[in-house]
């Protein structure tokens, strides 16, 4: 009998726990600018950390805010292929509110 009640007060509590985790994950999710998944796509996926960023994902967060300054601070990207392509979407999709990213070649 005590088996049977250990088993079920457990398996309550694993319930209980489930469920809060389940709404927690509805209801406390991040929503994440789609430009920067878009942005971190076109950079060369070294992590090198050459930009001074850990890597590629977070050098895309600071040019999608306007922070990064160049993006020649990628230095393992090209003219062609890496930093005129994220200048030119950056160019067709501004931020939220109309104004441009603030971000130079």
């Amino acid at each position: 009998m005590t088996i049977l009640w250990s088993t079920l007060v457990i398996g309550g509590i694993s319930l209980v726990f489930g469920v809060i985790l389940a709404l927690a994950s509805k209801y406390l999710v991040v929503q994440e600018d789609p430009r920067i998944d878009a942005v971190a796509k076109m950079l060369p996926q070294y992590n090198c950390g050459a930009c001074g960023t850990p890597g590629c994902h977070a050098f895309a967060v600071e040019i999608v805010a306007g922070r990064a300054g160049t993006v020649k601070r990628c230095k393992p990207g090209k003219m062609e292929t890496t930093y005129i392509p994220i200048v030119e979407y950056l160019k067709q999709h501004p931020n939220p509110d109309g104004t441009p990213v603030n971000i130079k070649i």
